[in-house]
């Protein structure tokens, strides 16, 4: 038996674990080049005092800049580890929130796979065969397993309301997500690939069937839209298909609400 695992037995270690968190997020809060790149990008969504979802926010990167931009930030997060992080970092943060969950297209629960490397752990085993295959993580492994509850955006809304900006980034398991959504919200992200697009195609479906939407495209981590408008859905699906398959990216979807579509 490892010493680590002699000392999670101990009364005392939950305390140990705590401020050792504490420390690892010292420097959590310092502002980067990168930082401020992102901030710029999402002031267009987000404004003081709007309600955003960080669905899939691992360590903070995206809530951290949320936070600096006046918003209440939802972070949902099941690995345990980047929950364990989030709450010591934001611990005197007022306006955010800790959902350690992930999100589906119903309410339940689900083996997670998880990384050596915590940004690639997904709920999709065939995300991970496809990256694994196409050679984009083909150096990582996925050989353990986490249970995890899993809601649906609609009963995040149902609690805190409906949020101006949705950041989605879930390792291919983004459609699942997008599809436990019933009513349009302001504009949201989410994360593509080009070996596994039919999940993204799938969002876009959706989004369509319950708003009308007008979409974007940003590649890898430019902060920078790679079209020089916002498109329909026909013409973003024309995009995503000429998209380099050793890219990634985010798709931006941002709801119409002059012209409502019926669900």
């Amino acid at each position: 038996m490892s010493l680590t695992t002699i000392a999670k037995r101990t009364p005392l270690y939950p305390v140990y674990r705590h401020f050792a968190y504490r420390r690892m997020t010292r420097n959590f809060w310092e502002w980067s080049g990168e930082d401020q790149k992102r901030f710029d990008f999402y002031r267009q969504f987000v404004a003081t005092g709007d309600l955003v979802f960080d669905v899939g926010a691992n360590l903070g990167n995206r809530a951290k800049v949320f936070s600096r931009l006046g918003a209440v930030v939802v972070a949902v997060e099941p690995q345990t580890a980047c929950a364990d992080f989030l709450l010591a970092a934001f611990h005197d943060t007022a306006n955010f929130h800790l959902v350690r969950k992930a999100l589906g297209s119903s309410a339940g629960q689900a083996e997670m796979l998880i990384s050596n490397a915590h940004t690639i752990s997904s709920l999709s085993p065939d995300w991970v065969r496809s990256v694994t295959e196409s050679g984009r993580f083909a150096e990582y492994e996925w050989n353990r397993k986490e249970t995890v509850l899993i809601d649906t955006l609609d009963n995040l809304m149902a609690q805190y309301g409906c949020p101006a900006f949705v950041k989605i980034d879930v390792e291919g398991f983004e459609d699942q997500v997008v599809s436990g959504l019933s009513t349009p919200v302001g504009a949201l992200s989410m994360e593509f690939c080009p070996e596994f697009m039919e999940s993204t195609l799938r969002c876009i479906g959706h989004l369509c069937r319950i708003g009308d939407f007008r979409f974007q495209i940003s590649l890898d981590e430019s902060m920078e839209f790679a079209l020089p408008k916002w498109v329909t859905a026909e013409e973003i699906r024309r995009a995503l298909s000429e998209v380099p398959s050793t890219a990634f990216g985010d798709l931006y979807a941002r709801f119409n609400s002059q012209h409502p579509s019926s669900p």
